[in-house]
């Protein structure tokens, strides 16, 4: 799994898309109580749900390759000039 250079910052705005998202489909139980590891679980499953991204092997379900998924979903939502594909 190749890591990209502003990975963590594709982290946090794949989190925020993500979060909202999954409240407009009206989602719930995403309150600020949750940690972060299972606000990435619930945004990975509900991408799965909605079939915007293809499911891992549930032998690669991990905290890592759960993230890796969310960033690699919005690298392919942004524009090729946003600033944190540079």
């Amino acid at each position: 799994m190749k890591k990209h250079k502003n990975e963590d910052k594709l982290l946090k705005l794949a989190m925020q898309l993500g979060l909202a998202y999954a409240r407009k489909r009206g989602y719930g139980g995403l309150d600020k109580a949750e940690t972060n590891k299972d606000k990435v679980e619930v945004i990975y499953r509900m991408l799965v749900h909605e079939k915007l991204i293809k499911p891992l092997p549930e032998d690669k379900e991990d905290g890592p390759n759960l993230k890796h998924r969310l960033v690699l979903w919005i690298i392919a939502q942004l524009p090729d000039d946003h600033e944190l594909m540079k």
